[in-house]
C-alpha cells in the first residue's frame, strides 16, 4: 500500500454526527493514514466531546484570532495502525467552502496522495475506500467518488451527475440516471463534497476549492476545474451514507397554488446559492444568451413568489436582488446577508 489517504472532514455544531463519521473512518478496511478535521468554530461543545472520546488530548485556546492546529494520534479499528488526526479549530465560521479549502490546503502541504472529502453528517461504509482504491493506479484520474445514499438505503441522485454549461438554470447539475449505478464504474462530471476522493496530481494543477463561496455550489465549481485536468469516476459499490435532513420550509397557499417557503430568519442562507450560481454561469456558461435569459426568468419568479407568499417582502427582495448583482460583480462579501437580516423591520 503505497498511496496515502487523508480524510478531510468539516464540522459545525453537529458533534454527535461527527463522532459517527470519525468512527466510520477508523473502521475502513483499507485504512486512511490521516484525517484533517476542520472545526468551523462550533459552539455546541465539539472540542470537549472530542477530548472526552479520546480523539484529541487537549482543548484549543479560547478566543482564537487565527486557526489553531494540533496533531494527535488515534488507532484505526482494522489493524490497529496509527491515524494522524490533524485537528484544526477555526477562529470563525468560514462556511463549508472555507473549511474544505483550509483542510485540503493543509492536508496537501503534509504530502498525502489522496484527499477524501466529506461533511460531518457523512458515514462511509467500512469497505468504501477499499472499493475506490481499486482505481488508484488508473491513468488520468482527477477524482474518485462514492455512491451517496440516504439512511433508508435509497440513492441520493443529486449528489452525482453531469454538468451542462449550456443551461445553468434551473439547475446546473443533472443527476446521473438510475441505470448507470449498475455499472462497475462510470465517468461523471460532478460529485458533491460527500465522499469524493481527490488526487494530489489534480490539486497540483488546479488548487483548492473556492473559499469565497462560503456555502453552496463550491463542489460544482471545483468539479468543473477537476474535469479539465482528468476524469472523475463514480464507483457505485463504494457507498457513503448522507444523513442530511429534508428541506425545511413552511407550506403556504395562494389561489390554490401551494409553495414551500423559507422562514425569514433562515432566508439569508439562500443568498449564497443564488450569488454563486450567477457567478458560475457568468464565468463558465457556454451559452451566454441562454444563461442571462434563465437568470432573469429565475429572478422574476423568485420576486413574484415573495410578493405572493412571504412576509418581510422588501427585505427578502433585497436579499434576492443583491445576490444576483453580487454574483455578476464577483462580490464575495459573506457578511452582507447578515447585515440585511438585522436591518430595521419594515
Amino acid at each position: 500500500m503505497s498511496d496515502t489517504v487523508c480524510a478531510v472532514v468539516v464540522t459545525y455544531n453537529r458533534k454527535e454526527l461527527l463522532l459517527e463519521c470519525l468512527e466510520a473512518l477508523r473502521k475502513q478496511t483499507r485504512p486512511v493514514q490521516g484525517s484533517y478535521l476542520i472545526d468551523n468554530a462550533s459552539t455546541d461543545g465539539t472540542p470537549k466531546l472530542l477530548l472526552e472520546k479520546g480523539y484529541i488530548k487537549e482543548l484549543p485556546p479560547e478566543n482564537l484570532t487565527e486557526p489553531w492546529e494540533k496533531e494527535f494520534e488515534i488507532k484505526n479499528l482494522t489493524d490497529g495502525e496509527i491515524i494522524k488526526l490533524h485537528y484544526v479549530r477555526m477562529h470563525e465560521n468560514t462556511g463549508s467552502s472555507g473549511g474544505f479549502h483550509e483542510g485540503m490546503k493543509r492536508a496537501y502541504e503534509r504530502g498525502y496522495d489522496w484527499f477524501w472529502i466529506m461533511d460531518d453528517d457523512a458515514e462511509p461504509k467500512k469497505d468504501a475506500l477499499e472499493k475506490l482504491a481499486v482505481y488508484f493506479n488508473k491513468e488520468n484520474i482527477s477524482a474518485l467518488a462514492c455512491n451517496v445514499i440516504f439512511p433508508s438505503g435509497e440513492i441520493c441522485y443529486i449528489h452525482r451527475g453531469y454538468i451542462d454549461l449550456r443551461k445553468i438554470y434551473p439547475l446546473i447539475q443533472k443527476p446521473l440516471e438510475k441505470g448507470k449505478y449498475k455499472k462497475l464504474v462510470e465517468e461523471i462530471d460532478m460529485a458533491s463534497f460527500v465522499g469524493i476522493l481527490v488526487n494530489k496530481k489534480a490539486i497540483e494543477k488546479i488548487g483548492y476549492p473556492k473559499k469565497e463561496f462560503f456555502i453552496h455550489h463550491d463542489d460544482v465549481e471545483y468539479c468543473i476545474r477537476l474535469r479539465k485536468v482528468g476524469q472523475i469516476l463514480l464507483v457505485p459499490d463504494g457507498i457513503i451514507i448522507h444523513k442530511e435532513s429534508a428541506k425545511k420550509g413552511l407550506p403556504k397557499i395562494f389561489l390554490g397554488r401551494k409553495s414551500l417557503r423559507i422562514p425569514y430568519n433562515k432566508f439569508w442562507l439562500t443568498y449564497y446559492g443564488r450569488r454563486n450560481l450567477v457567478w458560475l454561469g457568468k464565468k463558465y456558461s457556454t451559452n451566454k444568451l441562454n444563461f442571462y435569459f434563465g437568470m432573469l426568468k429565475t429572478l422574476i419568479r423568485s420576486v413574484i413568489g415573495v410578493i405572493l407568499f412571504d412576509d418581510n417582502k422588501l427585505r427578502r427582495i433585497k436579499f434576492i436582488v443583491s445576490a444576483y448583482i453580487d454574483g455578476l460583480k464577483g462580490n464575495f462579501d459573506n457578511e452582507k446577508p447578515k447585515r440585511i437580516l438585522y436591518e430595521n423591520s419594515e
